[in-house]
């Protein structure tokens, strides 16, 4: 089988794309862009096709192949992976702005700042370089990069919620009762209200886990939290989901939180 142009392989490997690019990349092209996120692991939308190479060089010749968009870049920012030569995350962080939205790029930095451990804010923000493509809305983003966010939906939830007009959530917040025992983490959380939210992904229709929630839930409700759940559901119509919030906030009044210095820069500590 010959994946692209120049490279044959056994019909009984079946190399990936990106696989085969790496092949035949000369030694000033890198993979970058959306290619290099998903090298690094990082959540793309679904609109992103996974059929293109992006590759960059310093050079002046871009690299023209079938499934290969290619990239001139003046300044390069690139890391050794197993698979050859890759932007490093910051840098396809950066050149992913031209190409998602500031909700995905949002989602995108949350990925490199917290679990995955790739990046900091800070070195988010010195890739953004003004009269360039993408950089104001990579800066509109990195205002609302947060550290905590365990996967893309939970990033899209707290989006809309505080674009919904609710004050800033704290994230993955440990939670312990009076006496000191551990309750659990959730997801969101406004400890001065004890008011959370939990976004409940299809691994928890398994039995095991809702065995485990519904003992977890009882530990809340009896210290006193109320404790909202969302479902991809509420992505579609967030409607309800935004009505309950204002119901609970309501009822609990607390104080507008402001985001610490910690969570904007990476330390440790609508619809969707």
């Amino acid at each position: 089988m010959t994946p692209i142009h120049g490279v044959r392989a056994s019909s009984r490997l079946r190399p990936t794309l990106v696989e085969a690019v790496a092949v035949v990349l000369r030694g000033d092209q890198w993979f970058s862009h959306t290619t290099a996120v998903r090298i690094w692991g990082g959540p793309l939308p679904r609109s992103v096709p996974d059929d293109v190479v992006h590759v960059s060089t310093a050079a002046d010749r871009s690299m023209r192949r079938a499934h290969v968009v290619g990239h001139r870049c003046t300044r390069p920012a690139v890391r050794e992976h197993a698979v050859g030569r890759v932007s490093t995350p910051a840098r396809a962080w950066f050149e992913c702005a031209e190409l998602l939205d500031e909700r995905e790029l949002v989602a995108l930095g949350d990925y490199f700042v917290g679990r995955s451990g790739l990046a900091t804010v800070d070195d988010l923000a010195a890739e953004v370089h003004p009269r360039t493509r993408g950089a104001r809305r990579a800066r509109a983003a990195l205002e609302r990069i947060r550290v905590g966010a365990e996967s893309a939906m939970e990033t899209y939830v707290r989006l809309a919620v505080v674009d919904a007009g609710f004050p800033e959530p704290q994230l993955n917040l440990e939670v312990h009762d009076e006496q000191g025992i551990f309750l659990g983490r959730v997801d969101f959380a406004w400890p001065d209200r004890k008011t959370a939210l939990e976004y409940d992904g299809d691994h928890h229709r398994d039995r095991e886990q809702f065995r485990h929630d519904q003992r977890r839930g009882n530990g809340f409700t009896a210290d006193g939290w109320l404790v909202i759940h969302a479902t991809a559901a509420d992505a579609v119509c967030p409607a309800v989901l935004f009505e309950r919030l204002r119901q609970a906030f309501a009822a609990r009044p607390g104080r507008t939180r402001r985001v610490s210095g910690a969570e904007r820069a990476g330390s440790p500590g609508s619809g969707w």
